[in-house]
């Protein structure tokens, strides 16, 4: 059940270090971010490699249509 009236965060939320809008330009250049579970972060730690593997995965495809 869901408490009513407690705007708070919770204590292990700490945004002391964060940056406001970090990510904005990209988003606006059509930049999508994804989150990973945990263990295909683990198979695919950069964005180097998740997208090339998901370039592999779309060529296969439009080969295997052809």
């Amino acid at each position: 059940m869901k408490k009513e009236g407690n705007d708070e965060l919770r204590k292990e939320y700490d945004f002391s270090k964060g940056v406001r809008g970090k990510y904005a330009d990209r988003f606006a250049e059509g930049t999508k971010l994804v989150l990973l579970d945990p263990d295909v972060a683990q198979a695919f730690p950069t964005a180097k490699s998740v997208n090339a593997a998901l370039r592999s995965l779309l060529e296969q495809q439009s080969s295997s249509h052809k």
